[in-house]
């Protein structure tokens, strides 16, 4: 007997409801289930027996595929667009908060946990490419998740002896049969071996540093096996994360209500600047451009505002970035502002009038850099 099926509707119903009450899973569907007021909410039938809990995990995931998630803000706002309720070329406000990645904190020693991923995905998916390869010794080694913690003795000798061990499981999956393609962990082990490991001229294999190699930035480095979206990134000395970042902007015109027009997600090294662009886009497609943006330091880059007032005619206002260099702080030195540009000319002349010989532009990272597993 097929299993009963709950509108999408009321899903979404449900989910707004549970974000508002905090309820997890399983409350919002025994609230479904029990209380009447979710029943008159969702105009269900007393005696209706709900659902389990396992849809609504579902149904977000499917609302976050294929951008069915923009879609039902689309219309949301359309609704309140044609109740009078939120209006274009009003003032609107965006900010920006930090959103953990649903994986645990592993140390770069750690890591070794994607060897033990990357085993649990190719016994699901192709079994029989771990005949030879997985013995007792390994089933004692990746049978359970890797917790070395804070201190561990002997770091660098765990770190070689933990590359050693990853590049022989990664060797052998690479060899797979015809046909087989390496799922997110498969690829996720590639990309951390690459990132933390390399071969020196005698083919000895060592372990990457600032100085030695160099690391990749946090824009590429994988932080985890189970989330490689995931990202690493710090704000000032206090604010560190690995994940994503949420873009929420809403209006926040005198006398009316706040409605939220967009919502962003991305990665945690995206800069709040590069948002803008995309959102004014978003705005404009729904016919709810501003005529005042309101934002932090974050989002005030010259080249994005020039462009926000020239394609859709959006004044952005916010701070500007200040020079944060300790000979700026202590007033020695000289500041960009001290420099004068003279584009036309391809000049720069420094305070003692010393013009400079040339113009060129910043250098780029060769595509085969660790940067680029």
């Amino acid at each position: 007997m097929a299993a009963p099926v709950f509108p999408p509707a009321h899903l979404a119903t449900v989910c707004v409801l549970q974000f508002l009450l905090g309820l997890s899973d399983r409350q919002a569907a025994e609230a479904v289930r029990c209380r009447i007021d979710f029943k008159y909410a969702l105009s269900m039938e007393l005696d209706d027996p709900g659902f389990h809990h396992s849809v609504l995990a579902d149904f977000r995931e499917r609302v976050a595929q294929d951008d069915r998630a923009d879609r039902l803000l689309d219309l949301a706002l359309a609704r309140l667009k044609e109740a009078g309720l939120v209006r274009e070329r009003t003032t609107q406000r965006t900010d920006s908060t930090h959103v953990l990645a649903a994986v645990r904190d592993l140390t770069r020693l750690e890591l070794t946990e994607t060897v033990r991923a990357a085993l649990k995905e190719v016994a699901r998916t192709a079994g029989h490419l771990l005949v030879g390869l997985v013995d007792e010794d390994w089933g004692r080694r990746y049978g359970r998740p890797v917790r070395l913690g804070k201190n561990p003795t002997r770091p660098k000798t765990r770190i070689l002896a933990a590359g050693r061990r990853r590049l022989p499981a990664a060797e052998h999956l690479q060899q797979h049969g015809p046909g087989y393609r390496p799922g997110p962990q498969g690829e996720a082990l590639r990309q951390i071996i690459v990132q933390n490991y390399y071969r020196d001229a005698a083919g000895r294999l060592c372990w990457r540093t600032a100085e030695d190699a160099g690391l990749p930035p946090s824009a590429a480095a994988v932080v985890s096996p189970y989330d490689t979206t995931a990202r690493y990134v710090r704000h000032g000395h206090i604010i560190r994360w690995k994940g994503f970042a949420a873009h929420l902007t809403e209006t926040c015109a005198t006398g009316s209500v706040n409605v939220i027009t967009d919502v962003a997600t991305t990665s945690a090294a995206t800069s709040d600047a590069q948002v803008l662009p995309g959102l004014h886009a978003r705005l404009a497609r729904r016919g709810l451009l501003p005529a005042e943006h309101l934002v932090d330091g974050g989002y005030t880059s010259l080249v994005h505002l020039e462009r926000a007032a020239r394609e859709h005619q959006v004044t952005v206002s916010g701070p500007l970035t200040v020079n944060p260099t300790r000979q700026h702080r202590l007033g020695e030195g000289f500041g960009r502002d001290d420099f004068h540009i003279d584009f036309d000319r391809r000049q720069v002349t420094c305070p003692n009038g010393q013009i400079s010989a040339g113009w060129a532009r910043a250098p780029t990272r060769p595509p085969n850099s660790p940067a680029h597993p």
